[in-house]
């Protein structure tokens, strides 16, 4: 039992009582400081998006894809693979789901990058058959675009790594850099490249910062709920056990 005097009042509470609320407010409280810092990781991404679209586009050259900036923009020079190609599966565009193309380039120093081609849907709205996603020889050509990571799941349970049969292009849902290059047997580089919309032999490329759906105004609403509940169940707990002293 939770005894506690002030004044005229006296809070009068039990044990389960008292943990449970402290439990709540902790909790609610806890959650709404989550959303708050997402919030700030969402004006960064934003901003970043920003500083790469204005930007020009340099040569990437021998540099390493993780030690650029997140969205930088860049210009590459190699040779694409269509033999080996991967479809990002559970990708949508205005409400219709497809796969994103991912491109292995060769780049003239021989490292591997990932350039993403774009959004392809469902052919005819069916996962029985694979989309023609087929690449001329083009032979040696530059291309720009911006440096992201690879996508990844709300949860686990929606990877599935590229299957080690032969057959390619592979479908494959929310892999990391290391699966990708295990299938292709090769190491590759740690972002790939968004293909501009400029550039051909893409697809449909609407890109945007990392959960561009899901506004840094819309963090700081959620932490207000939060925030609001955890106040809440202090309000609750105290209303409920204080009591007015007998004179």
């Amino acid at each position: 039992m939770v005894r506690l005097e002030f004044g005229d009042y006296r809070l009068r509470a039990s044990a389960w009582m008292t943990l449970l609320a402290v439990a709540g407010v902790a909790l609610f409280a806890g959650l709404g400081r989550w959303q708050l810092q997402r919030a700030a990781e969402q004006r960064v991404l934003v901003a970043a998006f920003a500083a790469g679209t204005n930007a020009g586009a340099d040569l990437l050259g021998a540099r390493s894809t993780a030690a650029l900036a997140r969205y930088a923009r860049v210009r590459a020079r190699g040779q694409y693979d269509p033999a080996h190609q991967f479809l990002l599966d559970n990708m949508s565009h205005d409400g219709r789901t497809g796969y994103q193309v991912l491109t292995p380039m060769r780049l003239d120093d021989h490292r591997v990058l990932l350039v993403n081609r774009g959004w392809v849907p469902l052919p005819g709205g069916r996962r029985d058959a694979l989309p023609d996603i087929a690449l001329p020889d083009a032979g040696p050509i530059e291309v720009s675009g911006r440096l992201d990571e690879l996508p990844v799941p709300g949860l686990r349970a929606g990877v599935a790594v590229p299957s080690p049969d032969a057959r390619w292009p592979k479908r494959t849902s929310f892999p990391d850099a290391a699966q990708l290059g295990a299938a292709l047997g090769e190491n590759i580089e740690a972002r790939q490249l968004l293909l501009a919309a400029a550039e051909p032999y893409g697809y449909v490329r609407d890109w945007h910062s990392a959960h561009a759906g899901f506004s840094p105004e819309r963090h700081i609403a959620y932490t207000v709920q939060w925030w609001g509940l955890a106040t809440l169940s202090l309000v609750l707990y105290l209303y409920m056990n204080i009591e007015r002293r007998s004179p």
